[in-house]
């Protein structure tokens, strides 16, 4: 029986913090995060999430536009995301004005993704506690928001204030750019996009017990958006999870040794997130996929991964895959055109109609030889005829 490809097909993209080792060169570093999202661009990936951090030394990349705009210069269709933008950090208006400006110089292919900050290092260096973050995030976000959709705001809070503020340009996306907050465990992200119809961009492993939560989180988020007239849709929903592929399971896991280790000991030692990968596992990669961490294998277990992903969750959006150093940057480039070529087709059913043609074909074929044969014999033999005249 034909089956009739996914619609809306799922969208495939990249998250990148990014992660790179203390051992590579920092500059070489930010132009290969360039090349990849060139390589992405080249291979129909549909979008690329880039993040603001401020130390722990691995992920370097402190202002996302400013990589999205040199990003933007270097492709042709990739839509291009803050992933995400610290509001806590800076003043609102400041943000929607570069946020704006941004979309214009992309034209239109920007997406505004939001968080509070995951390094407690980094909010340390500013003079913010950990517990202020997610409340100046939802202030800042309200207030960002607004602007973008071309709205006067006048608001003060005990970090900043507005007065009669208003964008002198806009965006080019109109009434706005798209919207998205991250989550990550608790609730707390879904109600603020939400409250504002956007998008959520969920940070996860491929495990039952994650998913089920996320599950239970985006519950909370249809109810939010309900509550402030958004119409939740799943397509809003996206998965960022770490990923390698190779032709081998066996190749791919030999792949990960050259990084994997570092990434465990980052997780460990700056990233607050608890119930990190334990260091010293005589097989990393082993135990990452036994605990269902991360997708180490061949395109066939990615396809029977995300399946499994979209049956327990009912259904989302998008797939990002994490940046990382686990496998060199040939390894990684070739696992992303593995995704390209065999795990998003037959995600998405692309080719169905294509198969559907052969299966139709293929039984024929004797029937199909015959009748070339009898062409080719009735062509010879009306040349033959018209020589001998």
């Amino acid at each position: 029986m034909e089956t009739p490809p996914r619609d809306p097909p799922l969208r495939f993209g990249m998250f990148m913090g990014p992660f790179h080792a203390t051992n590579l060169d920092p500059t070489l570093a930010l132009e290969r995060d360039l090349r990849l999202i060139q390589h992405l661009d080249q291979l129909g990936f549909d979008e690329a999430w880039v993040g603001e951090h401020h130390s722990g030394g691995f992920e370097i990349i402190a202002a996302p536009e400013v990589f999205i705009a040199a990003a933007a210069e270097r492709t042709k269709h990739i839509r291009l995301g803050t992933g995400v933008k610290s509001l806590p950090y800076h003043h609102p208006f400041a943000v929607a004005e570069t946020m704006a400006q941004l979309d214009h110089m992309t034209r239109g292919r920007v997406m505004f993704g939001v968080g509070p900050g995951a390094l407690p290092s980094d909010a340390a260096m500013i003079g913010l506690k950990p517990a202020h973050m997610r409340p100046r995030m939802d202030e800042a976000f309200d207030c960002v928001a607004r602007l973008l959709r071309g709205e006067t705001v006048t608001r003060k809070t005990d970090w900043f204030e507005l007065c009669g503020a208003r964008l002198s340009v806009g965006c080019y996306t109109q009434p706005t750019m798209p919207l998205a907050v991250a989550s990550i465990r608790s609730p707390a992200g879904v109600q603020a996009a939400g409250r504002h119809g956007a998008s959520v961009l969920v940070l996860s492993g491929v495990d039952d017990a994650a998913l089920i939560q996320h599950l239970s989180n985006w519950r909370i988020y249809e109810e939010t958006c309900a509550a402030h007239g958004h119409a939740a849709s799943r397509e809003n929903w996206s998965f960022a999870i770490q990923m390698h592929l190779a032709e081998t399971r066996e190749q791919a896991k030999r792949e990960v040794q050259y990084g994997i280790e570092k990434w465990i000991g980052y997780a460990n030692d700056i990233v607050p997130a608890p119930n990190p990968v334990p260091r010293g596992l005589p097989d990393p990669a082993d135990w990452v996929i036994n605990n269902k961490r991360a997708i180490i294998g061949t395109p066939d277990d990615a396809v029977a991964e995300i399946e499994r992903m979209l049956e327990i969750t009912g259904g989302f959006g998008g797939l990002l895959v994490f940046a990382h150093d686990w496998a060199n940057f040939a390894a990684t480039k070739r696992s992303l055109e593995l995704i390209a070529e065999e795990v998003r087709p037959r995600i998405n059913r692309a080719n169905w109609l294509r198969q559907a043609s052969y299966d139709r074909n293929a039984p024929i074929q004797e029937g199909n030889r015959a009748l070339a044969r009898a062409g080719v014999e009735e062509a010879m033999a009306r040349f033959a005829n018209e020589k001998s005249r």
